[in-house]
């Protein structure tokens, strides 16, 4: 007898968790964009009041995280959640000047016997809705992390913040380091030859003695890279993550100026080839990133500092 009242109950508990947008999302966020590198890691946190939705948005972008308040409504018969003007940074934005996108977000509440998602995407308001392109999206909700408690906890601990990724030896281990030599593969010397070089950066270094870092810039997607040092090739094949391909380098100080270059050797899941170089000279770092495809390398040039 007992379990049959249970039931019930449960199903009524279920069916009403179900309807409501309230709790912890998290997921992927991508650029409509066919020649869009970039994408997004999203979490939600959203308290329901009747129609009336707040709560807190993180996204992670390249290397930046943002932290942000958020309001909106939300229609229980049509499942539709509409969060108002939220700023995303631009998907194209340089690391020195990052663009900020103003946004709405509309989303479908999807639910299933084992999950619930929020399906939508972010999508410009009027003033940039023909520079900002759409942001798809996909968010699963986590049941552990959406009680009550835990979300009215978060909203009222929340504290905006913007913060920046770099990078280091306390965090990162190289993956592979190469040797400062000279390789031989004809066919990618001859295919970077035909490719057009173009100067990311140029940079001005005190010490002959570098010490360079490549890290994938985005999304993880399978990226291969080939390195030329003054157009000789040093290595090749090198697949880029979130640990660096590492190479201790030596600046021919016959030459005004040095170039280190990148080729791309694929373009990963996501074109084009993207990277984070950092350059270290003992005393300063440099981080410059590098865009690379089947038609074009990424060139730094490295000057050594008179006197």
């Amino acid at each position: 007898m007992k379990k049959i009242i249970l039931l019930p109950f449960v199903l009524f508990s279920f069916c009403s968790f179900s309807q409501t947008v309230a709790g912890y999302w998290y997921g992927n966020a991508n650029v409509k964009s066919k020649s869009s590198a970039n994408n997004y890691l999203v979490e939600l946190i959203l308290k329901q009041n009747k129609t009336q939705v707040k709560g807190v948005i993180n996204y992670y972008f390249k290397n930046t995280f943002r932290s942000l308040t958020v309001n909106g409504n939300y229609n229980s018969m049509s499942r539709q959640l509409t969060l108002f003007n939220i700023p995303v940074t631009y998907h194209g934005s340089l690391a020195s000047m990052e663009v900020d996108c103003m946004m709405n977000m509309a989303a479908t509440l999807r639910v299933s016997k084992d999950e619930a998602r929020l399906v939508g995407f972010f999508q410009g308001k009027t003033e940039y809705q023909f520079t900002c392109a759409d942001i798809n999206f996909n968010l699963k909700r986590d049941a552990d992390a959406s009680k009550t408690d835990s979300i009215l906890n978060a909203i009222r601990l929340y504290k905006e913040e913007y913060q920046v990724w770099k990078p280091s030896a306390s965090d990162t281990l190289p993956s592979i380091n190469l040797v400062q030599r000279k390789v031989v593969n004809y066919v990618i010397e001859n295919q970077f030859k035909e490719r057009e070089n173009v100067v990311a950066e140029e940079i001005t270094v005190d010490s002959d003695s570098l010490k360079v870092d490549f890290y994938d810039n985005g999304e993880i997607d399978g990226d291969s890279i080939s390195v030329f040092f003054n157009n000789q090739l040093m290595a090749f094949n090198r697949r880029i993550s979130t640990r660096s391909v590492h190479i201790d380098l030596v600046l021919d100080h016959t030459k005004e100026v040095n170039e280190l270059s990148m080729f791309a050797d694929n373009l990963g899941s996501i074109p084009p080839n993207t990277a984070l170089m950092l350059i270290h000279d003992g005393k300063k770092r440099y981080e410059v990133r590098l865009s690379s495809n089947f038609e074009k390398n990424a060139v730094v040039k490295i000057r050594r500092k008179k006197g």
